[in-house]
């Protein structure tokens, strides 16, 4: 009976320490966590992502912190915190993101459970730290010369924005580190003694809009034509031309700035097919138009055309799936003709370019890099 009694002693006491442990530790204990990156970069690359946890608790507590990102977005270790707490402590975590997948990706928050020091009751509740990545399209580098000069370089002149002009010649000065080769203005250099360069005038166009055809082509082509138009606007924001791109959902502000650049890429980042027919929204008068299509229908040349009267060009680029390279592909061989769209188009392009629209088409294996090379 002694036994007994002692035994059941023992087993409320126990009971009630448990019963105490499972009280003390219902309410989580207080958790700020924060993300430090760049909320915004390109498909492909790869950004630095710091988690930081200040954990208070006036009992000891035992913590597991998660914070899991978007699918696309891969990180290169899960961050994860865990450890003891008593007190105040602050948690980091650094890592490295890998931008698989263009889009808008809302990183809802991380995932934080705690239990009592043996362990006994674990519990688990959500981190509200809402990050919004913009993750723009891939870029790479064009070798489009013949395609770009004859859009971009048909405005007033201008002494700080805008292409240079190789046959005009503002004035020389002496040559500074950084200065390409080929401006080395060599007779003055070898009469005078000093490296002196050619400085040319430049030309300012007056807009630079490109239309994404989003109404025919599969996934190939989708995601061919944003890369190539984000590689479009990132150029000529390095040329310090005003951009804007358009789909059917309207054109984005146009400008020179920042966020003008930024508008134009998250336009392209959230992209999907359209199946309406293609609509091409007002171009400011005098300005040009590149128009990215898979197949150039004749709903497609008709806004063309329309698009003509204002625009001071346009070119209508044609990237059929499956008919031209992409950076670092290998030729393949081709098995099926170009499709019947965009013959008819080759053989309207004499007549649509006397009309003021440049018609460009990837054949076979061609590289997108030197389209209109």
């Amino acid at each position: 009976m002694t036994l007994l009694l002692v035994a059941l002693f023992w087993l409320a006491l126990i009971a009630l320490l448990v019963g105490a442990l499972w009280l003390a530790y219902r309410r989580p204990p207080t958790v700020t966590l924060s993300r430090t990156l760049s909320t915004s970069a390109f498909a492909g690359g790869r950004i630095p992502l710091t988690v930081q946890a200040r954990i208070a608790n006036l009992l000891p507590v035992r913590v597991l912190i998660e914070d899991e990102s978007p699918r696309t977005v891969v990180a290169d270790t899960v961050p994860v915190l865990a450890g003891w707490v008593q007190g105040e402590a602050v948690h980091q975590v650094q890592t490295m993101l890998t931008l698989n997948r263009r889009g808008v990706f809302e990183w809802a928050g991380g995932t934080l459970r705690w239990a009592d020091p043996l362990g006994l009751f674990w519990r688990t509740v959500p981190l509200n730290v809402p990050t919004r990545l913009e993750v723009y399209p891939g870029t790479h580098g064009l070798l489009l010369p013949d395609l770009l000069r004859p859009l971009l370089s048909e405005g007033a002149w201008s002494r700080t924005h805008g292409l240079e002009d190789p046959i005009s010649l503002r004035g020389v000065r002496d040559y500074v580190p950084g200065d390409p080769p080929g401006r080395v203005h060599w007779r003055l250099t070898a009469r005078t003694g000093n490296l002196t360069v050619r400085e040319p005038e430049r030309t300012d166009a007056s807009s630079v809009t490109v239309y994404l055809d989003l109404s025919t082509g599969g996934d190939v082509y989708l995601e061919s034509a944003v890369r190539l138009a984000a590689s479009l606007v990132q150029e000529s924001f390095t040329l310090d031309l005003p951009i804007a791109v358009a789909s059917n959902a309207g054109a984005t502000p146009i400008g020179r700035t920042p966020e003008a650049m930024r508008a134009a890429l998250l336009r392209l980042a959230q992209a999907t097919t359209d199946s309406t027919s293609p609509t091409i929204p007002p171009i400011r008068a005098g300005g040009n138009l590149i128009i990215l299509t898979a197949r150039a229908g004749s709903a497609l040349i008709e806004q063309a055309m329309r698009a003509r009267a204002t625009a001071s060009r346009v070119a209508l680029i044609a990237i059929p799936d499956g008919f031209y390279l992409e950076p670092g592909e290998n030729p393949r061989r081709q098995w099926v003709a170009a499709p019947d769209s965009i013959r008819e188009l080759e053989r309207q392009a004499g007549a649509l370019a006397g009309a003021g629209v440049l018609v460009f088409v990837l054949r076979g294996n061609q590289s997108v890099l030197r389209l209109g090379g």
